[in-house]
């Protein structure tokens, strides 16, 4: 089961998602709280992955999803924090060909703050 959180950081708004990401309710209540979040008008995300023990191809299709809306919003998407398994889905997938990847959730926000455009 996967837990979101969300807090502002400037003009950035981080959801941090902890436990495992897959096919499931649980999926598909992280998908709409970011979309919730996209149609209020958020146009600088990242998504905290620090805390994920686990990711599937269904959530890895669901970030893919989410930062596509995000860009036809005119908005930016960055994830961050990715690592072991998780990290690893990563590359099997070549997911940074449609997905933006920082270590740490400091650095993503730097990525979006106006010096970091």
């Amino acid at each position: 089961m996967v837990e979101t959180k969300t807090q502002q950081i400037g003009d950035v708004t981080v959801v941090e998602l902890s436990g495992r990401l897959l096919l499931g309710n649980a999926l598909t209540y992280a998908e709409n709280a970011i979309n919730r979040l996209i149609d209020g008008g958020t146009r600088k995300m990242v998504i905290d992955l620090a805390r994920l023990d686990y990711i599937d191809s269904s959530g890895l299709g669901m970030l893919i999803f989410c930062g596509g809306r995000m860009e036809q919003s005119g908005g930016r998407m960055r994830v961050a924090g990715a690592s072991g398994p998780v990290s690893r889905v990563f590359e099997i997938a070549h997911a940074n060909r449609v997905l933006q990847f920082d270590a740490d959730l400091a650095a993503a926000c730097s990525q979006l703050s106006p010096e970091g455009t």
